[in-house]
């Protein structure tokens, strides 16, 4: 029987592993994986991606390297003869395997009464929406930082505000996946105070602020991977603190919606950006009628 481990001792990690096998980019099969591997705790997958799949030659190769390290398959096929060559190696070799979308898929097939379209990669097509995109990133890419002028902001859907290091570019980039375009300003004390942001008629304008403890480690971090010295007021915890309340007062006088990021990922805010915009379009659409 092994010892019992003392109260407060961290668990041992597990590793495992995952080979992930799809006749596309393999990006939807990645991010399921990681959000369902996000739930165990202490459980960290040594991940084999397998994108562009679509030969008999390559699945043979796909199934040499799985056999060589077992674990879980997760697979996004669309080929039937693919599919099945995957899923006979598998049982030939005693291993899970998953197609991840088929539940879904199933669930929406009997729901729409529509059988399922047998394109590979049919999310990748260079649609509207993916030219969108590609424009979006383009525009968060020409506007970040308070570059481009009050007129030129105006093709924003929305526009962040925020002192610095409040996560504003990653946000914008993130939401230019989405096909929403993005800009940011910064609050610079003395310079830049987001008054002209004022004048906006189209976009939706956010303020994003930071506790200030928060605030201070990331700026502190900041300055030490650059190997840089700044100014003590950038990283002070007084005048940080300040600076944070001025913004949110700002936000808060001018009638701006104010997300705090302190405990928020990228993604996290962004989702909760793209709930407001959606709130907005709503009571547009509504105030139409």
């Amino acid at each position: 029987m092994s010892p019992a481990r003392p109260a407060g001792a961290s668990r041992l990690a597990t590793y495992f592993h995952v080979h992930l096998v799809s006749d596309s980019t393999g990006e939807t099969l990645n991010a399921m994986a990681k959000a369902v591997v996000a739930r165990f705790d202490g459980v960290i997958p040594i991940e084999h991606i397998y994108a562009l799949v679509r030969s008999e030659r390559q699945m043979e190769r796909v199934l040499d390297e799985i056999s060589a390290a077992p674990g879980v398959v997760l697979h996004t096929l669309v080929d039937r003869e693919l599919r099945e060559q995957l899923e006979e190696g598998c049982r030939k070799l005693d291993m899970p395997q998953i197609a991840a979308l088929d539940p879904l898929e199933g669930v929406l097939s009997r729901y729409l009464g529509a059988a399922l379209a047998p394109r590979v990669g049919a999310q990748h097509a260079l649609d509207t929406d993916y030219f969108n995109r590609i424009a979006a990133l383009d525009f968060a890419m020409a506007h970040d930082d308070g570059q481009g002028t009050t007129e030129q902001l105006e093709g924003a859907d929305v526009v962040l505000c925020g002192v610095s290091r409040t996560s504003k570019t990653p946000t914008c980039i993130y939401l230019a996946h989405r096909g929403i375009r993005a800009a940011n300003v910064p609050l610079v004390p003395g310079q830049e105070d987001g008054e002209r942001l004022t004048q906006l008629k189209n976009p939706l304008v956010i303020g994003l602020t930071v506790s200030p403890d928060r605030l201070v480690q990331i700026r502190r971090n900041r300055l030490d991977g650059l190997n840089a010295v700044r100014a003590s007021a950038y990283t002070d915890h007084d005048a940080v603190r300040d600076e944070t309340i001025k913004a949110r007062r700002a936000f808060e006088r001018r009638g701006w919606p104010v997300i705090d990021v302190t405990r928020r990922s990228v993604e996290e805010t962004a989702a909760a950006i793209i709930n407001v915009l959606n709130e907005r379009r709503t009571h547009r659409v509504g105030a139409s009628w």
